[in-house]
């Protein structure tokens, strides 16, 4: 297993991982002046890296011409000083498709996200990555989470593929994860990683973090970058007090407030943003724009969290 450039610019990162909302404009067409400030804004802030037209970034909802442009617009804003990550998925064949289009298009890397609506066995899901991995010459994540759950055996095998460098779990089974962990560790050594890729990660970041899972992804930093930041630093500092007052005060009401709506963790993450003042339009069906009263209790929260911040709440 030979690391890959990728593998070692997120080994030890600097802050969180940076998942972008796209933007769109009034008519519901991409706009990449909103978008590239998005990204520009977030790598400034301090994101380790920007993991583009993934989940909280609607790749489900981009034709492949608009993904296309989106990733390029995210390498042109992010300047070379962070690594871009695209999205891919669908089939194996669209997949493959998409993995082609984000190389060309100036990405580091690829998260490779679960294929679309089959429940596959271990060995298609198998073939299905080492078929993207070998498409391009981009290090790929594998993202495990709904249909796409990898026996320890299958991540084993996955991380002595050429290409694959990582796995991101958005399964929450910790035994799970724990197995898969020691089971590379054994039968794969070398360098393989791993990342927390639960919605509002940072809520369960302790206890994945007990299992050496450092990284891990913050649909948080896309609106409120500074709660995020001060989060990830007290983390790396084991300043157990401020982590356990932004866990209390913020990410719990934060989690339970994402609970109150179908697909809120990706439209009330962009009604965040939006209350930042930068206008990344709404969500694109199926996934619907969250209840006006639930943006106004995500205002107070903001509001909230920095205070905390302060000390003042």
């Amino acid at each position: 297993m030979t690391p890959a450039p990728l593998a070692a610019r997120l080994r030890d990162p600097s802050g969180p991982l940076f998942f972008p909302v796209t933007a769109y404009g009034p008519d519901g067409a991409l706009d990449l002046d909103v978008f590239r400030t998005h990204v520009r804004r977030g790598v400034a802030a301090g994101a380790a890296a920007v993991f583009a037209c993934c989940g909280t970034g609607e790749f489900h909802a981009l034709l492949p011409e608009e993904f296309e442009a989106c990733v390029r617009a995210a390498v042109e804003a992010a300047e070379g000083r962070v690594p871009v990550v695209a999205g891919t998925g669908y089939g194996t064949a669209l997949a493959v498709r998409y993995a082609r289009l984000a190389e060309g298009a100036g990405a580091d890397g690829l998260l490779a996200m679960p294929p679309y609506l089959v429940l596959a066995g271990q060995e298609g899901l198998l073939r299905h990555y080492r078929e993207i991995a070998a498409a391009t010459a981009l290090p790929v994540i594998v993202y495990q989470r709904d249909n796409a759950v990898l026996t320890p055996a299958t991540a084993v095998e996955l991380a002595r593929t050429d290409g694959v460098i990582g796995l991101k779990d958005g399964l929450g089974d910790l035994d799970l994860v724990q197995r898969v962990i020691s089971a590379v560790r054994t039968e794969a050594p070398g360098e393989f990683l791993y990342f927390n890729g639960l919605p509002t990660a940072e809520q369960t970041q302790l206890a994945y973090r007990a299992l050496g899972v450092t990284l891990y992804s913050s649909a948080v930093f896309c609106f409120a970058p500074g709660i995020a930041l001060a989060f990830h630093r007290a983390l790396e500092a084991d300043d157990t007090e401020t982590v356990r007052r932004l866990l209390d005060g913020f990410y719990r009401p934060f989690v339970e407030l994402r609970a109150q709506g179908r697909g809120y963790a990706v439209s009330l993450v962009k009604a965040g943003v939006r209350l930042g003042g930068l206008d990344v339009g709404e969500v694109r069906p199926p996934l619907h724009e969250p209840a006006e009263d639930h943006v106004k209790k995500l205002a107070r929260l903001i509001e909230r969290g920095y205070a905390l911040l302060e000390g003042d709440a």
